[in-house]
């Protein structure tokens, strides 16, 4: 078999430069899904999408090797989106491993294909309605996206037609291996025709993978993504869980508390920038934004008034902050996890220049954390957990500050005497020394401005906020909890752990197909270098360690017990 191989090594190409990506016009798309790709707020292509899209759209088959977060999806999608025509029948289909990455796939192709006349896609999975599956299908669809058992259901019952298959597409095929798919797949793409396009994406290409796809590909293009290791030591890193409404309050405490010269916010879209800059603006920040619709006059505007100083925060995508080379930038916000580890890289390195020393706090949100993991894994990153600020913390360092400014006044030994006697003018009043230097305090306090902030419950009223290790919102393993009798967790053990190569991704995916345990019951999970803990309740104990023991996990046999060591992961 012939292999043609598109290398993407970026720690080669530019060390400190920005990495030039192209941007979706080039690859020659439709109108209407250059029109869905904007409006999703994509600017320009991340590097499994710039590697995989040509030779897509040319025809070719595909093995993508890129971790999770980088794009994937839009890398197969588009490429798909643009091969299918309106006729009713089923052109592409993409295997996923769970019914959450199907029902995530199906909907970010429907926001891509938004404005594709008389397009069509089906996502297919155990638990949802048959009956409504059925009626689709039957009505026409152009894509189907699902989970093997489903779509194979949907084939024994003759209700899925795949021989008219333009592409198909194993996403996650790491993962569906890890499951015990491999029988299902082949069943799967035994039942298409020979002339459809066929494309593997995918974490690892381990040599199953690379073996099975052998069978149904032809002279496959190779594309791997190797990931930029983070070496910048002077850059203190952090990470902060919380919800997504919290994150301009969050933003507002940390800009007040640290008072940085110079702060540059990172989204992902042009539209948040935009909101974000007017919330940042209606708040007393001075604030500009930085995106891909401004002309060159107008980011060259905002670049002046950032260098000279005339605002202190710059707000913007990743695509618009390219070459921006200031020095004195202390803080960079991640107010959105990047598209990818590489553009972690380049954002956070906009700090720290010159020898300086800066800041980088990035926020996490929901089922974030699972991109969080990622970044630190392959940038190495060393990145802290950081407890959202209260107000209290706020007060506490504008006092702290004020103070500073006092003594560093009084080391001065200035001549203070016609000040002393309006001074004594009070204290001939019955004022009490104490009572006017408190007095003075708050004048001074109140010209120097300390801005008001929104009170959050989950933060300032003591309920602190923490997202559980499997990524759900909640206020789960915390600091600043009790340890008492309520914090002992029935939890689970497994014998294998970091150095196996466990993730919780690949925990809830052995608990998903081995046990009837639902989601929602998991709680937090604690993976450590050779075991791991994960929290249940009472009574899916014994269910777990009877489904789990023996199965595998990653391609490892595991050992799973209740655990007598019970407390907060």
């Amino acid at each position: 078999m012939a292999v043609e191989v598109y290398s993407a090594a970026f720690v080669m190409r530019k060390k400190e430069q920005d990495v030039q990506r192209l941007r979706f016009n080039e690859f020659e798309l439709s109108d209407q899904i250059l029109k869905g790709i904007k409006e999703v707020g994509f600017e320009e292509a991340s590097p499994i999408q710039e590697e995989s899209i040509r030779p897509l759209l040319s025809g070719q088959d595909v093995i993508g090797q890129a971790q999770t977060g980088t794009g994937k999806t839009a890398a197969f999608g588009i490429p798909m989106l643009e091969m299918v025509t309106k006729e009713k029948y089923v052109q592409g289909l993409i295997l996923c491993p769970t019914r959450e990455l199907s029902i995530q796939v199906a909907d970010e192709l429907m926001k891509l294909g938004k404005y594709k006349k008389g397009l069509n896609i089906l996502p297919v999975y155990g638990g949802s309605s048959m009956e409504r599956q059925l009626r689709a299908l039957k009505k026409g669809v152009q894509i189907v996206v699902g989970t093997p058992g489903r779509v194979m259901d949907h084939m024994r019952r003759r209700s899925l037609d795949l021989s008219q298959l333009k592409m198909v597409v194993l996403d996650e095929a790491d993962e569906m291996f890890d499951m015990g798919f491999r029988d299902d797949m082949k069943t799967i793409l035994d039942g298409t025709n020979e002339e459809r396009q066929t494309c593997f994406f995918s974490a690892t290409m381990g040599k199953e993978i690379m073996d099975f796809s052998k069978m149904y590909q032809r002279d496959p293009a190779v594309i791997r993504i190797k990931h930029k290791e983070l070496t910048v030591e002077n850059i203190t890193q952090y990470y902060l869980e919380m919800t997504a409404p919290m994150k301009t309050e969050i933003l507002s405490r940390l800009v007040d508390i640290y008072n940085p010269e110079l702060t540059i916010v990172f989204c992902n879209t042009k539209r948040r920038v935009d909101d974000l800059v007017a919330e940042l603006t209606a708040r007393g920040f001075s604030a500009d934004g930085l995106h891909g619709d401004l002309k060159q006059t107008q980011r060259d505007t905002v670049m002046k008034k950032f260098r000279q100083s005339t605002i202190d925060i710059l707000v913007a995508t990743d695509v618009a902050a390219r070459g921006i080379d200031v020095g004195n930038v202390d803080v960079v916000v991640n107010y959105d996890l990047p598209q990818d580890e590489e553009y972690y890289v380049h954002r956070i390195g906009r700090t720290a220049r010159a020898g300086r020393r800066g800041r980088a706090f990035t926020f996490v949100v929901g089922r974030d954390v699972y991109k969080l993991q990622d970044i630190i894994r392959y940038t190495k990153a060393d990145m802290q957990y950081m407890e959202l600020p209260t107000i209290s913390d706020i007060t506490a360092t504008f006092e702290e500050k004020l103070i500073d400014s006092i003594q560093k006044e009084l080391s001065k030994e200035e001549d203070l005497s016609k000040y002393r006697a309006s001074i004594d003018k009070l204290l001939l009043q019955e004022y009490g020394a104490v009572e006017v230097a408190s007095v003075l305090l708050k004048m001074l306090a109140d010209t120097q401005g300390l801005r008001t902030h929104k009170e959050l419950d989950q933060v300032d009223f003591g309920k602190k906020y923490r997202l559980s290790r499997s990524g759900k919102n909640g206020k789960k393993g915390g600091k600043g909890r009790g340890k008492g009798r309520n914090d002992r967790r029935p939890r689970v053990f497994i014998n294998k752990g970091k150095r196996d190569g466990l993730d919780p991704k690949s925990i809830l995916s052995a608990f998903h197909k081995e046990t009837n345990i639902p989601k929602k019951a998991i709680g937090n999970i604690l993976i450590k270098d050779n075991f791991t803990f994960v929290e249940l309740p009472e009574e899916f104990l014994k269910t777990a360690a009877k489904k789990l023991s023996g199965k595998k996990i990653r391609g490892k046999k595991v050992h799973v017990e209740i655990s007598e060591n019970r407390g907060r992961l």
